[in-house]
């Protein structure tokens, strides 16, 4: 199914029932001793994880050479592929994918887990992509913490990082932030924050201002613009939670209709 610089995702079928998983394997000798740690708390925290949108972890074992993580299999490709395909979503189907979104980061956060690194290319699709059933992978960087925790290492990827991160003092609501990126991208194709360079972005970020001048907003509704404008909110103290959001008129109002 893919490969990369670790190993390779294959499909397999599962003898007993018939259906069909995808195996990760991860070659060891790749790997230094961090990462090869690293792998199994990764494991360990989406083997306690039972959400309908994050990737269930059907079986986990190993041998001499390899690491071999069974999973559901998604077929619908990459969230970003999507975007790319479309430029740009129409507020009904943004509200399907975001309240997923939500309700995953809800329920991570009430477990006390951040993720750190939500952006499109960890959202995977259906094969049919109507959106209704998502499913968030790649907790290779999440987390345990503890209420009212302080994180100080940077993790995350440029256009969804959260300004609090890049100054290496921040909690779980650096999840919340890259929710509003990716809300500002479905709904106009851009970035908010955007830049020739990782320097450039990162700067964008800091100084944590966001447009709506571009002519496509014109036809976006203000609960959607309000919405975001919450979720990108430069104080995380000021920022709403994921449950917040779940009660935002954007979501409950949309969802309605």
């Amino acid at each position: 199914m893919g490969s990369g610089a670790f190993g390779e995702v294959k499909r397999c079928i599962h003898r007993d029932s018939g259906s069909e998983r995808a195996v990760k394997m991860i070659k060891k000798s790749l790997l230094s001793e961090y990462q090869n740690k690293k792998i199994v708390e990764e494991t360990n925290i989406l083997r306690n994880l039972d959400h309908p949108n994050i990737l269930k972890i059907l079986e986990f074992f190993d041998d001499e050479n390899f690491f071999y993580i069974v999973t559901e299999i998604c077929k619908g490709g990459e969230l970003f592929d999507e975007i790319v395909r479309r430029k740009k979503f129409s507020e009904n189907c943004a509200v399907i994918l975001m309240k997923q979104i939500f309700q995953c980061v809800n329920y991570c956060h009430k477990n006390q887990i951040v993720h750190r690194d939500l952006k499109p290319e960890n959202i995977m699709l259906e094969e049919n992509k109507d959106f209704s059933q998502i499913k968030i992978i790649d907790f290779g960087v999440s987390r345990h913490f503890e209420i009212d925790e302080i994180l100080y290492d940077m993790q995350g990827s440029s256009y969804y990082i959260a300004p609090e991160v890049l100054d290496r003092k921040y909690n779980e609501k650096c999840d919340i932030w890259s929710c509003g990126v990716i809300l500002y991208i479905i709904l106009s194709g851009t970035p908010p924050f955007n830049g020739k360079s990782e320097y450039e972005i990162h700067n964008r970020i800091k100084e944590g201002s966001i447009s709506f001048s571009d002519p496509c907003w014109s036809t976006i509704s203000d609960n959607a613009k309000n919405l975001i404008t919450k979720l990108l909110a430069y104080d995380s103290k000021h920022r709403l939670s994921a449950e917040e959001a779940l009660n935002h008129p954007w979501i409950t109002e949309m969802s309605d209709q």
